[in-house]
């Protein structure tokens, strides 16, 4: 991540200013009232209220975090309002990346988001584990590799998620079953029956299993130190 952002970092900066110009242009032109960002560093304007929400309040890296968060810093004061998806309390769901020393006097705590609601309730057990696929390639596909090889060579019955909704193929080999994507309904009966689950530490997958009631084993991107941190955080 710091080597990328030594050598992307201008560029990276431009896009945020042509990002900015982008939502001020429509802003005018279809005289929008309320921008709400899930982490867009230039979607904020003086022209309407504008929100930014975004779990790392502090981000964390092995190089460059200083630079890395005043950057971040300024980009939160450009904003009306900072909404942080986790619990107020320390270390709530993202332990120091949303419970800074100073936290930002127009940030405000909103509790964790999920397309979930209610904890699972747990049913007979249909497989032993069950792995959720997720994140950016090429680590994606070597997530699913290595989980696929380990549950075949433990020959228990076990369900791949490749989180692909633009499919609904699957295909079986031994005990092992992969299937591109379920519904919300057939994801969370899935997960009932299931022993033991493993999945990327995306912060977004922990609030969803946190609102299930649900724990898992925690494998994070490499090279993503907030992945490392936050798997650390819940116990792997």
């Amino acid at each position: 991540m710091s080597r990328h952002f030594f050598w992307r970092g201008p560029s990276f900066l431009h896009s945020i200013w042509r990002e900015h110009k982008t939502l001020q242009r429509l802003i005018r032109t279809m005289k929008i009232d309320l921008v709400i960002s899930d982490s867009r560093f230039g979607l904020w304007s003086r022209k309407t209220k504008c929100i930014f929400i975004t779990h790392q309040v502090q981000i964390l890296s092995p190089h460059f975090q200083g630079l890395i968060n005043v950057l971040n810093r300024w980009v939160m004061r450009q904003y009306k309002e900072v909404w942080i998806p986790d619990y107020e309390a320390a270390p709530g769901l993202a332990g120091i990346l949303s419970h800074p020393e100073i936290l930002p006097k127009n940030a405000r705590y909103i509790g964790p988001l999920s397309r979930f609601s209610e904890p699972v309730k747990r049913q007979a057990s249909k497989w032993k584990s069950i792995a959720i696929i997720s994140g950016p390639e090429s680590q994606r596909s070597l997530f699913e590799v290595e989980m696929a090889r380990q549950f075949i060579e433990s020959e228990e019955p076990a369900l791949i998620l490749r989180g692909k909704p633009d499919s609904d193929e699957s295909r079986e080999i031994g005990q092992l079953k992969v299937v591109t994507h379920l519904d919300d309904q057939s994801f969370i009966q899935a997960l009932a029956q299931s022993e033991e689950i493993f999945a990327r530490s995306g912060y977004s997958t922990i609030m969803d299993l946190h609102v299930l009631g649900l724990t898992a084993t925690f494998y994070p991107t490499p090279g993503q130190t907030e992945q490392e941190y936050l798997a650390q955080l819940h116990g792997n």
